[in-house]
């Protein structure tokens, strides 16, 4: 005599079609975040949407940047945010090294491969592209109690003005980096890719706020930072983990094949 065993629902990216890397998830996760980088890119830096925010919040502040130097936007979140950024990257790190030796983590080698590489390369685009813009913080800018006058990033830079180095953000994509959860879930445990994405987008946005109440930054420039990670986790997430391609993906689906499932002892 046998007998079936329960069918186990398979929470596999390889096994939801709604979530399948063809035209309709490049719609969703390109096109439509790129329309809206765009027009986000218009409204701040042509239409001066940028300045408009940062004159309220100079305003707010007294007319100078009262919380450059603050205990909450200086040491709790720039300093020590960006420390605890660094230290989950560590973790990760620690996470893929044990999944060469403990049996139950090989599965999730090839995802941690890729949060490790998604979160080390969005931070170092960052901040080898702040090196090439030449913008600078509005702290520095004369509008602002600075002295340089105000170029924006569309407008060359006078030769004779100082290097700058403030666009993009660089503190926010130490917060923006984690948007990778969004794709790491994604490949292995789908229900929780929203909570992955929310994760990323607070981290990013609170590093992004406090900067710019401290006038190190303009909104395009957090906007910029995390186009730039989105962008590099989606390509990263095509290479690296296409659905059904991970170990933990094949071995999900190994064990919700209605093969394996209904055998049964005589």
């Amino acid at each position: 005599m046998s007998f079936a065993a329960p069918q186990i629902p398979s929470p596999l990216y390889a096994a939801r079609p709604s979530l399948a890397f063809d035209r309709d998830f490049l719609v969703r996760h390109a096109g439509w975040p790129l329309a809206a980088f765009v027009l986000a890119t218009v409204i701040l830096i042509p239409l001066r949407g940028d300045l408009w925010l940062a004159d309220h919040l100079y305003a707010w502040e007294g007319h100078r940047w009262s919380l450059q130097q603050g205990f909450v936007t200086q040491d709790l979140i720039h300093v020590m945010g960006k420390r605890l950024s660094t230290l989950g990257w560590y973790c990760v790190a620690l996470l893929l090294i044990a999944s060469g030796s403990f049996p139950r983590l090989k599965a999730w080698r090839r995802p941690l491969f890729f949060l490790l590489l998604a979160t080390a390369l969005s931070t170092a685009a960052v901040g080898t592209l702040k090196l090439w813009t030449d913008m600078d913080c509005p702290w520095d800018l004369a509008r602002y109690g600075g002295s340089r006058p105000f170029i924006d990033l569309f407008t060359a830079r006078p030769v004779l003005l100082p290097r700058a180095s403030c666009f993009p953000a660089g503190h926010a994509s130490a917060g923006y980096a984690w948007v990778a959860l969004y794709f790491f879930f994604l490949a292995t445990l789908p229900r929780l890719r929203w909570a992955g994405l929310g994760i990323g987008l607070a981290i990013g946005l609170l590093f992004g706020f406090a900067q710019q109440l401290r006038g190190a930054h303009f909104l395009s420039h957090d906007l910029w930072t995390l186009a730039i990670c989105w962008a590099i986790s989606l390509l990263l997430y095509a290479c690296l983990l296409v659905p059904g391609r991970t170990a933990v993906a094949r071995s999900r689906s190994a064990l919700s094949s209605p093969g394996l499932l209904s055998r049964g002892e005589p």
